[in-house]
């Protein structure tokens, strides 16, 4: 909700109660909802504690893992083989310094 809702709801609010009531309308309104929250949370908490939520949330996050070390496997494997069919790595040419050719300056 934006500022101009909220300000909107306000005003009308001010003209429909009347500004004598109107701090124990909010106080009111504000209890309710608060109630609504709890009753809504603990009905969510029931269902999910019916359903086994918890235990899907477990496995589906095993799964995951699973399959990431799966992949991890997989990637290693390959990287073995190729390994073994094109020998070690070569060094890096870049690192090598350049032999001198025997000439002092």
């Amino acid at each position: 909700m934006g500022l101009f809702e909220i300000i909107l709801i306000a005003v009308v609010t001010l003209l429909v109660v009347g500004p004598e009531r109107m701090p124990e309308a909010v106080r009111s309104v504000a209890l309710t909802i608060g109630r609504l929250k709890r009753m809504l949370s603990s009905a969510r908490e029931e269902i999910e504690k019916q359903v086994g939520a918890d235990e899907i949330r477990q496995q589906l996050h095993n799964e995951a893992v699973l399959e990431a070390i799966a992949k991890s496997d997989d990637n290693f494997e390959l990287n073995e083989s190729m390994t073994e069919k094109t020998g070690p790595p070569m060094e890096s040419t870049e690192n090598i310094a350049p032999e001198s050719s025997g000439r002092s300056s």
